[in-house]
This record gives structure tokens, C-alpha cells and sequence, in this order.
């Protein structure tokens, strides 16, 4: 599917691009997020938990999708600092693949051409931080047997925030060529679409989980896992589409100029 309001839109690729951030999520970020869960094991739930609470699986498919994340001590006696500097270099380089498609969906030029690179790199640095600040959020809330993600209090701010993560996201990564009020639409979105998301990981992810598995071993569940992340880079860069859509088609109806 390729997708865009104007010629350079058209260049969306949105698919190839939710495969390349798939990609890049498993090379960098998961990498990343076991290691900051792993340096306080006594508080924090682990990045399999925040994983499987994300995909709302199963107890039969979390336990399949803590075999594939070693224990928090031994993370950290195997993290070395040339492995910490390999994934931020990764991570940066995933900041950029992000920033590409956002650009892309605004019909931008590349933000090299217009900024210096070490201003490029510091955006691509600020935005990893609100990612990592994001995902530790919910990785090192409390497993309890009525936990905070499940209550409604609890549901609606990890709504809001993620709507805030997404709006966010965009703004810094565009380098605030386009309007808060113009990459509002996209935020809401991509924030709906992840919620769209979960609902069908819980009916469809989370029994295809198991049954991988059970067919397929650690590949089966890897498998699953990465076809969710594709998911995820399908709705984001997907709603900061419709977004742009639904505001050049007058969100609000004032509307005619980003920002």
C-alpha cells in the first residue's frame, strides 16, 4: 500500500516502511528496553511483561514470550559498554528511518537539507529518550492482581499518554515544521489505531502465540511478536496519514496551513 495527498506522498511505501521499523524495533529498541528494565530487577515488571500486557496476552502466551528474553542479572552481566554504544548508534539510526517516514507523509525534504546534522542528530537523540522514557514507564509499573493498566483510571492514562508520546513524536522529529495543531489529527489516529491493535492481539496474536509455539518453538513466537511490531509501525506511520488527511480536509474546518 503506498499512500499521500501529493506526488511525494505517493512515495509512503507504507507497508515496506512498517516491515523496516519492525525490523529496526527487534535490532535496537527491544535490545535497549531489556537492558534499562534489567538495572533495577526488584521494581521493574521486565520488558517481557510490558511486552506481553501490550500484545494482552494470555498467561499461556506470556510464558512463551518470557523464553525469549534472558533473566534480568544475566542482561546485565553480559551488557557491556561497546554493546550500549552499538544500540544507541542502531537507535539513532531507527530515529532517522522514523523521521523519514514522517517526512514522507508530509511531502518534506529530508531535514539534512534544510538543518545542520548535529541539530538532526540531537532530535534523533531526544526522541529515543521519550521512547525509552515511555516504555520504561509501563515496564516498571507493578505486576499486581489488579494492575494499574487494567483499571480504567489506569486505562485512560496510558490513553493520554500515549496520545502525548505520539504527538510528541512527530513535532520533534519534524524538526517543528509542522504545526501542533496540524499533527493532532495523526496523534489521535495512530492512538486509536494502537488501541485497534491490542483488542486484535488479544483475539488473534495471543492464541497464535501458543499454537506457534507448540508447532514452531522460539521461531514460532519470535514470528508472532515481529508480526506485531509491523503492526505497530502500520498504525503510526497509517495514522499520521489519515491524520494529514483528515486536517487538510478541515480538522478544524479553519484549517489551511500547517500549523
Amino acid at each position: 500500500m503506498t499512500g499521500g495527498t501529493g506526488e511525494g506522498g505517493s512515495d509512503l511505501e507504507l507497508m515496506n516502511r512498517s516491515l523496516g521499523f519492525a525490523a529496526m524495533c527487534f535490532l535496537t529498541v527491544v535490545p535497549l528496553m531489556i537492558v534499562l528494565a534489567a538495572a533495577d530487577p526488584p521494581q521493574a515488571a521486565g520488558f517481557a511483561h510490558w511486552l506481553s500486557r501490550a500484545l494482552s496476552t494470555s498467561a499461556a502466551a506470556e510464558l512463551e514470550i518470557q523464553q525469549l528474553f534472558a533473566p534480568p542479572r544475566r542482561v546485565l552481566r553480559a551488557t557491556t559498554s561497546f554493546s550500549l554504544a552499538a544500540l544507541a548508534l542502531f537507535g539513532v539510526t531507527f530515529a532517522a528511518a522514523v523521521q523519514t517516514g514522517y517526512e514522507k507523509v508530509w511531502d518534506l525534504e529530508p531535514a539534512r537539507s534544510a538543518s545542520s546534522h548535529a541539530r538532526v542528530l540531537a532530535l534523533h537523540v531526544l526522541w529515543l529518550c521519550l521512547l525509552v522514557g515511555y516504555v520504561l514507564l509501563f515496564t516498571n509499573t507493578p505486576l499486581r492482581s489488579e494492575s494499574v493498566i487494567t483499571t480504567f483510571q489506569g486505562t485512560a492514562g496510558a490513553v493520554l499518554i500515549t496520545l502525548m508520546v505520539l504527538w510528541a513524536s512527530q513535532k520533534i522529529l519534524l524538526g517543528g515544521r509542522t504545526g501542533w495543531k496540524a499533527l493532532l489529527p495523526g496523534a489521535l489516529a495512530s492512538t486509536v489505531g494502537l488501541l485497534g491493535l491490542r483488542l486484535l492481539s488479544h483475539l488473534v496474536f495471543s492464541p497464535l502465540i501458543v499454537a506457534s509455539a507448540v508447532a514452531y518453538g522460539i521461531v514460532g513466537t519470535i514470528l508472532v511478536v515481529q508480526t506485531w511490531f509491523v503492526g505497530v509501525g502500520f498504525v503510526l506511520y497509517g495514522g499520521a496519514f489519515v491524520g494529514r488527511v483528515l486536517y487538510e480536509e478541515g480538522w478544524p474546518r479553519t484549517r489551511r496551513r500547517h500549523g
